[in-house]
């Protein structure tokens, strides 16, 4: 689904945070993106999402190039939700599922509203539709933010250190509740927590100065990043 050949990446200060690098991320899986602070993981994400243009390489999306594709096209196939997860404050959490359907997708707000319902009682989480997002958890805040990505239907879901806000209890219900999500999208996480990743993905590696260590089953990369 996403190709990425001979990509680099350098700051203006002339950090190198990604170098030629060369991945292909399978589809039908969660894929856990792993490395310390400075490895160049978050860097990567906003490269695939499209935040940033790496000065060498290329992306491509189902062999489309990401940076070819019209923005609107773009956006409606790859969701994306940051570690400040970035809920309106001032909208209601049905209100904040629905404001996408209904701009880029002229979806009728009756019909964005009856969708956004029932996605949020799927989520677990319909008795929060008429709360702000200061009146819920940060569990609950992550699953509404994941839930309005949803809402479009994307191909592809990027996700940034999903659990950092969250204690390990809730992290674990976290890692169960986002592989029943398989079957709704493909998932690419960014984290440090190897735990998480070890009880969340089936496939990913690990980065370190902008270059990938070590890639392939989780299982194989944790006991190599173990042996380093």
């Amino acid at each position: 689904m996403i190709k990425i050949e001979n990509l680099s990446y350098t700051y203006g200060d002339g950090t190198q945070a990604i170098k030629n690098l060369n991945i292909s991320f399978p589809s039908e899986h969660i894929f856990a993106i792993m490395g310390f602070s400075g490895s160049g993981k978050t860097t990567l994400l906003n490269c695939i999402s499209r935040f940033i243009k790496p000065q060498q390489g290329k992306i491509f999306l189902d062999n489309q190039n990401i940076f070819e594709m019209d923005v609107k096209s773009f956006r409606e196939a790859i969701g994306v939700v940051f570690q400040a997860l970035n809920l309106f404050p001032h909208m209601t959490v049905l209100e904040n599922m629905t404001l996408a359907p209904c701009r880029l997708r002229r979806i009728n707000e009756k019909d964005a509203k009856n969708s956004a319902r029932e996605m949020l009682e799927r989520l677990g989480i319909l008795e929060l539709a008429d709360h702000y997002p200061s009146q819920v958890s940060g569990g609950q805040a992550q699953r509404v933010a994941i839930g309005r990505g949803l809402m479009l239907k994307p191909r592809l879901m990027l996700l940034d250190e999903p659990t950092s806000a969250l204690d390990a209890r809730t992290t674990e219900d976290f890692s169960h509740w986002i592989r029943e999500l398989q079957s709704d999208t493909n998932f690419i996480v960014v984290t440090h927590d190897l735990e998480f990743a070890r009880t969340a993905a089936s496939k990913g590696m690990f980065m370190s100065e902008g270059e990938i260590v070590e890639s392939g089953n989780i299982d194989g990369v944790l006991r190599h990043i173990k042996r380093g």
